[in-house]
């Protein structure tokens, strides 16, 4: 996985360590809001994925101050929730915009595009930052 993060901290700007808990808060995002299967097979196949998942899965890490704290509360506030956890890790919309293409790039290396496409097809308003 650190292989990952490397590069997505490269293609992003941002260092490893912020690289690393804005990835795996990603990939706990699409474990939570997407089709379960494809999901699943998805970051089955990324090495390291579901450790990553499991340790900042975007659940009390940071969350977005009160407003990312409601919108979790009613539900995880979708794409824009995701943004505002991300965006309370320091990254901005030019940072996460890059980080969800790389994200799905490695994806579509490791677990093959037509799973990683029935994962994007299954949240709604990801298609658009991917």
């Amino acid at each position: 996985m650190s292989e990952i993060v490397t590069r997505i901290a490269d293609s992003v700007g941002i260092s490893p360590e912020k690289a690393e808990t804005a990835l795996g808060m990603m990939l706990g995002f699409l474990q939570r809001e997407a089709a379960d299967g494809p999901v699943a097979r998805m970051i089955e196949a990324i090495p390291g994925a579901a450790e990553l998942v499991a340790k900042h899965n975007g659940e009390g890490s940071g969350g977005g101050g009160l407003l990312g704290g409601l919108m979790s509360a009613i539900g995880g506030g979708g794409i824009m929730g995701l943004g505002q956890q991300l965006m309370s890790q320091g990254l901005g919309m030019g940072e996460i915009s890059t980080l969800a293409k790389e994200t799905m790039a490695v994806a579509r290396e490791y677990a093959g595009s037509d799973v990683v496409d029935e994962v994007v097809a299954s949240v709604p308003g990801l298609s658009q930052f991917v």
